[in-house]
C-alpha cells in the first residue's frame, strides 16, 4: 500500500526536498571544512578555493552542468506531473461519459 498509495503522493515533495537540500548544501563551506578531514576535500570546499584564487573555466563548466542538472530534474517532474494530470482527467471524462 505503501508504494500504490503514499509514495506517489508526497513524490513530490520528496523530490523538491532533495533538490532543496543538494542547492544548500552548497552553500554550507564552513560546515563542510569544520567536517571534511585533512585528507579529504568536498565539493564547496574546491569550489571556494578555486574562487579564491580567481574563477577558472573549470568551476564555471560545473556550476553550468550543476544548474543543466537541477534543470532537467525539475522539467522531467513537471512532465511526470502534467503527464499524471492528463490521464486521471481522461480516466474523469470516460467515467462520466459511462455514468451519464
Amino acid at each position: 500500500m505503501f508504494f500504490l498509495i503514499t509514495l506517489p503522493i508526497i513524490a513530490p515533495a520528496l523530490v523538491s526536498g532533495w533538490l532543496l537540500a543538494f542547492t544548500l548544501s552548497l552553500d554550507d563551506v564552513v560546515i563542510a571544512s569544520f567536517v571534511a578531514g585533512p585528507d579529504s576535500t568536498t565539493l564547496p570546499i574546491k569550489v571556494f578555493s578555486s574562487v579564491r584564487l580567481g574563477v577558472s573555466p573549470k568551476i564555471n563548466a560545473l556550476a553550468t552542468l550543476m544548474i543543466m542538472a537541477v534543470s532537467v530534474a525539475a522539467v522531467i517532474g513537471w512532465w511526470l506531473m502534467f503527464r499524471e494530470d492528463q490521464r486521471r482527467q481522461r480516466d474523469m471524462q470516460l467515467a462520466l461519459q459511462e455514468n451519464g
